[in-house]
C-alpha cells in the first residue's frame, strides 16, 4: 500500500489515459439478429479487423463484456516498436533464416503501419518518433546489447547508437544503469486517443458496437457462427476472438495457450515546469536489458512522467503496489524528490505465451489474434487488419505469426499460477548474466 500523503488530492485509481479518452457506454442495445462478421473484443485487434471489415462492405457488430476500450489498449505504455523477447539471432538460429527475417519485416511494417493510420485517418494522439533508449543493468548486459544491436544494424539495417554510462545523463539522469542505447527511430502515443480515434472511425464506417454484453458460446450453424451472448444470440458468417490477455473460458483451446498477467503502472503529479526534460532530456520511452523490464516514459500531454514495472506480481489491485513502484521510480530517478506524490495508478491484463511470441491463425473456423508479449499496439494492430484480410480472401492476409505451431503445456487450463515464479527465474538468470559478465 502506498501512504496518502504520497497521493494528490486529485487521485484516481485509473489509467492515466481515460483522462483524455474517458470509457462512455454505446447507445445501441439491441443485439443484432444477424451480421456477417461478430467481432468478440474492442481492443486494437477487434477494432482493425473491425474497420477494415465495415470498409470492405460487410456488416460487422463488436461485442465486448466491458465498455468499449476498458481492457488493456486503454491501460498500456504507448510504446511503438518492432522488437520482442525473441531476438532476430535466436529466431534465425532456432527457426531459419528466412523466418527470422520474414517475422522482424513484419514488425516492422506493424510500427509503420501505426504511423500510417494515425496520419491518414486524422487521429490526434500525440504520435511521436522520440526514439527509445535502453538502459543496460549491468556491464555484461552492455556488451550483449551493443553486440545484438551490431548485428541487427549490419543484417537488418536498424540504426542505434550506444551511449556510455559517463555520457548516459544526455539521455537520463540516474546511475542506475550502465550505460545503454538509443534506437531513434521508434515511439510512442497516447493509447487512450488512438482506440478512441479508430472506434470513431469504425462508428463512421457502420460498425455496430454492443457492450457489458458477454460472449457465452459461438456455436455452428449450418454455414454460419450462432453467438450466444448474455443479451441474447446473433448468427454471423465469420467470427474474430481478439479477447488476448482478457481471454477465458469462451475459447478452451485459445485458453490453454495465453498466458494472462498483469502489468503496473503509476502517473507522478505535475511536475515544475522543465523537470521532465531535466531528468528525460530527450522525451524518448525509456526501457531496461532484463526481462523483468521497468519502463519510462513521459506524458504526452503533461508535465508528468509514467511509470511501470514489477509485472506479473499477484496482488489484488494497483493500490497494493503503488508504493512499492513509486519507490522504484525514486531509485531510477531520485531527481523527481522525496516528497514525490502520484495522480494515477492502475494495471491491466496482458497476454504472454510459452514460446514469447505473438499468434494469430484460425481454430475451428474461429479468427484469433493474441499473445503480444508487451508489443500490443503496434501487432494488436497489424493482425486486426490481417484478420479482416483474411475473411476477405485477401493474399496479403498471409502472415509468417501464422505458421508455427502454437504451443501450450500439459495440464495447463489458463490459470497463471507460475508467472511470478517465472518472473523470479528472469531475475535469477538476469543476476547470472551480470555475474558471468
Amino acid at each position: 500500500m502506498i501512504d496518502k500523503k504520497f497521493l494528490t488530492a486529485d487521485f484516481r485509481e485509473l489509467p492515466y489515459w481515460w483522462d483524455k479518452a474517458p470509457l462512455t457506454p454505446e447507445s445501441v442495445n439491441e443485439l443484432p439478429a444477424s451480421a456477417d462478421v461478430a467481432v468478440v473484443g474492442s481492443g486494437f485487434s477487434g477494432l482493425m479487423a473491425a474497420l477494415t471489415l465495415a470498409r470492405a462492405g460487410k456488416s460487422v457488430v463488436v461485442i465486448d463484456s466491458e465498455n468499449c476500450g476498458y481492457g488493456a489498449s486503454r491501460r498500456n505504455a504507448g510504446f511503438l516498436g518492432r522488437t520482442l523477447k525473441r531476438s532476430h539471432e535466436w529466431l534465425c538460429k532456432e527457426k531459419g533464416e528466412s523466418y527470422g527475417d520474414a517475422v522482424y519485416a513484419e514488425l516492422n511494417s506493424a510500427l509503420h503501419l501505426v504511423e500510417d493510420i494515425v496520419d491518414s485517418e486524422g487521429i490526434t494522439c500525440y504520435r511521436n518518433t522520440c526514439g527509445r533508449f535502453i538502459g543496460a543493468n549491468s556491464i555484461a548486459h552492455y556488451r550483449l546489447l551493443e553486440k545484438e544491436l551490431a548485428r541487427n544494424r549490419a543484417v537488418l539495417g536498424s540504426d542505434f547508437e550506444m551511449i556510455p554510462r559517463s555520457e548516459q545523463h544526455r539521455e537520463i539522469q540516474t546511475d542506475v544503469y550502465f550505460g545503454g542505447a538509443v534506437i531513434p527511430d521508434l515511439g510512442s502515443i497516447h493509447p487512450g486517443l488512438y482506440h478512441d480515434g479508430l472506434v470513431k472511425r469504425a462508428r463512421e464506417a457502420g460498425v455496430v458496437f454492443i457492450s457489458q454484453t458477454k460472449v457465452k458460446s459461438i456455436g455452428k450453424s449450418g454455414e454460419f457462427r450462432q453467438i450466444e451472448t448474455t443479451r441474447g444470440s446473433i448468427k454471423a458468417r465469420d467470427v474474430v476472438v481478439g479477447t488476448n490477455g482478457y481471454s477465458a473460458e469462451l475459447m478452451p483451446w485459445l485458453q490453454r495457450r495465453v498466458i494472462p498477467f498483469t502489468g503496473y503502472m503509476i502517473a507522478t503529479e505535475e511536475l515544475p515546469a522543465g523537470k521532465v526534460e531535466e531528468l528525460l532530456p530527450n522525451r524518448r520511452t525509456y526501457l531496461e536489458t532484463v526481462m523483468n523490464i521497468n519502463f519510462i516514459r513521459p506524458a504526452p500531454d503533461t508535465n508528468r512522467i509514467l511509470f511501470g514495472g514489477m509485472t506479473g506480481r499477484n496482488v489484488p489491485g494497483p493500490m497494493d503496489l503503488a508504493g512499492d513502484l513509486r519507490k522504484l521510480l525514486l531509485t531510477i530517478l531520485p531527481g523527481l524528490g522525496d516528497d514525490l506524490a502520484l495522480s494515477h495508478a492502475w494495471s491491466g491484463k496482458c497476454g504472454g505465451t510459452f514460446d514469447f511470441m505473438p499468434h494469430i491463425g484460425v481454430h475451428d473456423g474461429i479468427h484469433y489474434a493474441v499473445g503480444y508479449n508487451f508489443a500490443g499496439v503496434p501487432m494488436g494492430t497489424y493482425f486486426g487488419v490481417k484478420m479482416a484480410q483474411k475473411i476477405l480472401g485477401m493474399k496479403e492476409g498471409y502472415s509468417v505469426f501464422e505458421t508455427q505451431a502454437f504451443p501450450t503445456m500439459p495440464l495447463y487450463r489458463g490459470n497463471p499460477w507460475f508467472v511470478p515464479l517465472t518472473m523470479k527465474m528472469f531475475d535469477v538468470k538476469d543476476r547470472w548474466i551480470s555475474f558471468a559478465g
